[in-house]
Order: C-alpha cells, then structure tokens, then sequence
C-alpha cells in the first residue's frame, strides 16, 4: 500500500508547481489587460498544451477512471496549445472560440472526474463550473474585447493555479502520511 501511495503521489511537487506558474499567469494577464493578443495567446497556449501532456501522461495510468475521456481532452489541450502557440495573430475571434471550446472540455472531464476521484470536492466542482460558465460565455460571444478576454483568461488561470496547488498540496500530504505509517 505505501508504495502505491508514493507511486500515485510522485508528481505532487508538479501539481504545485504548475499551479503556481497559472497563478503568477493569471495575475499578470488581469494587470497587463491592455498587452498585445498574441502574447496573451502564446501564453494561454503554452498553458494549454501543458495542461494537454498532463492530461495525456495522467490517461496513461492504470489507477484512473475514465481514461478515454482524459486521453480526447488531452489531445484538443495539445492541438489547441499548438495552434495558439504556431499562430497567435489568428484574431481575438479564433482565439477567444479556442479558449472558449477548451474551457468547456476542460470543465466537463474536471466536473465528471470529481465523482471518480475522492478530496476537495467543493473546490473541484466550483473550478469546473467557473471553467464552463467562461467557456460558455466566450463562445457566445466571439467577438469579446481584448480586456474582457484577458480578465476571463486571467481568472480562469488563478482558478485553475489554485485548483492544481491544492490538488499537489493534498498528493504531497498522502505522501507524507504514506511514509510516516508503519511499514505493512
């Protein structure tokens, strides 16, 4: 059992470290609103294709329930990083329907993942909501402003950056107890 529990919870310091980088993300973007789309692009690309590896590396593991479901979102997170990385001058229309679409997936396999994967709950459903109401919100309007964009992509980052701190927070805490129980 202890080193099931270390296997699973090796990544923590990942977790924690990627959630801190959305956060720091977040707060720039929210402060820096008036900065260029393609920056704002190149950045929301670059987290969501990590966020896509993640994703991919995670539908991997035999411990996961719906692996498929993880695998296809995966997949669109790393499409879409690409092509917000590769063209991020493609308009505030392509990118905010990219961000919109992606928000949307993301928010439905956390939302559904929430009842596979026990801790936080809460947090997690609220995460996942606010990730579909932006996603929603986005794709009905295509046409939104550079500092609407940026102050939705700026939430949804320090949202998802808190969400990744306490999910690492909560492996690195299993971890520990994990060690500190008798050997057995």
């Amino acid at each position: 059992m202890r080193n099931e529990l270390r296997e699973l919870t090796w990544g923590w310091w990942l977790a924690v470290l990627i959630g801190l980088f959305a956060i720091v993300a977040g707060v720039i973007v929210i402060l820096k609103p008036s900065d260029s789309l393609s920056t704002l692009a190149v950045i929301l690309g670059i987290f969501i294709l990590i966020d896509g590896i993640v994703e991919l590396i995670g539908s991997l593991s035999d411990q996961m329930e719906n692996r498929g479901l993880l695998a296809i979102v995966g997949v669109i997170s790393v499409i879409a990083g690409v092509l917000l990385i590769r063209h991020p001058l493609g308009g505030v229309r392509a990118v905010a329907l990219l961000l919109g679409i992606w928000l949307i997936a993301a928010g439905i396999v956390r939302f559904v993942a929430v009842f596979y994967e026990p801790g936080n709950r809460v947090w997690r459903i609220l995460a996942a909501a606010i990730f579909v109401v932006f996603g929603i919100v986005i794709v009905a309007q295509p046409h939104i402003g550079y500092t609407t964009l940026a102050v939705i992509a700026g939430i949804c980052f320090i949202c998802y950056g808190l969400a990744m701190v306490a999910a690492g927070w909560a492996m690195h805490t299993i971890r520990h107890a994990a060690d500190q129980a008798p050997p057995g």
